[in-house]
């Protein structure tokens, strides 16, 4: 009787398990450079100047069957900013924009993330950066799952937002046309 009884218990758990659909965690490959936090602002209003922050990690849940469930969470580097001129990265170090000194790292941490649309969504989180902390919207895209050649399983996103450098107690007035800076994020994770 006790045998029927655990065996009944366990095909139950198993029929309620399969039904339900669990969000799978992900690290994100920043080893194999397969993930990106760029960023594009305007030059005086005569062209854009494109950078990077070169080295970061982070990690996120995903859910096809339930994008509201899931999270992220990235760290970065402020001393990795990158824009292929070594004395425009040593200003963007200072105080005058990202205080690297005393403010080392950035981080952002989803608090909600809601459907927009087929494979897009909102993702609602707290950005920390120059020691200021503020709620932003990025504006994500799913590009696609699957398993890679070496056995493991993949899935990528990408999203932008867009910062008001005052927001973030960044006072360097580079003009009226640069004011905002464009954030541009392509992660692939590598389900753990």
């Amino acid at each position: 009787m006790l045998k029927k009884t655990l065996a009944a218990l366990a095909i139950g758990s198993a029929l309620f398990g399969a039904g339900q659909a669990l969000a799978a965690d992900y690290v994100i490959d920043t080893e194999g450079q397969h993930a990106f936090v760029n960023f594009k602002i305007n030059h005086l209003g005569y062209s854009w100047m494109y950078g990077t922050f070169k080295d970061f990690e982070g990690q996120f849940s995903y859910d096809a069957k339930n994008p509201e469930a899931s999270k992220v969470k990235v760290t970065l580097d402020t001393s990795s900013v990158f824009t292929n001129n070594a004395e425009r990265d040593k200003h963007l170090r200072s105080d005058d924009f990202l205080s690297v000194s005393k403010h080392p790292q950035a981080t952002f941490e989803s608090t909600a993330v809601k459907a927009t649309g087929e494979g897009s969504a909102d993702i609602t989180g707290n950005l920390t950066l120059n020691g200021v902390t503020k709620p932003v919207v990025i504006a994500a895209t799913f590009v696609g799952e699957g398993e890679d050649p070496w056995g493991g399983y993949r899935a990528g996103f990408s999203g932008s937002t867009t910062l008001k450098l005052k927001d973030f107690d960044i006072q360097m007035d580079l003009g009226p046309a640069s004011q905002e800076v464009e954030l541009i994020i392509s992660v692939e994770g590598v389900r753990q």
